[in-house]
């Protein structure tokens, strides 16, 4: 059996973060790292924010800010714009962002 994939890795500017983004939730929520069935990891948010003009996106952004307690400028949405997998890069020091990283992976669900 294979290890799982990644879910994140890092990059020379900080990390990148692939992430599964469920809009028009009833709340905003990060839930954990999930599998697909192409055995992809990826960290399951939801955003009350609706898939219109970016604001998924920007409502995405503002969260994982948030959580990592990094600045909004420093977290972009850089693959996967208007797809539910995306990809999210966090500039600035990798290994504080990976510290609260492996916090939310804590909350996996089964």
């Amino acid at each position: 059996m294979s290890a799982p994939s990644p879910w994140y890795r890092r990059t020379k500017n900080g990390l990148e973060i692939f992430v599964r983004l469920t809009p028009r939730a009833s709340k905003d929520a990060i839930e954990g790292v999930s599998e697909g069935a192409d055995e992809q990891r990826h960290l399951k948010i939801r955003v009350r924010a609706v898939p219109e003009s970016g604001k998924a996106n920007q409502a995405l952004e503002k969260l994982m800010a948030k959580a990592l307690g990094v600045a909004q400028r420093d977290v972009t949405v850089v693959a996967g714009s208007t797809s539910r997998l995306k990809t999210i890069a966090v500039t600035g020091d990798a290994a504080a962002s990976l510290s609260l990283l492996e916090k939310l992976a804590s909350w996996e669900r089964p």
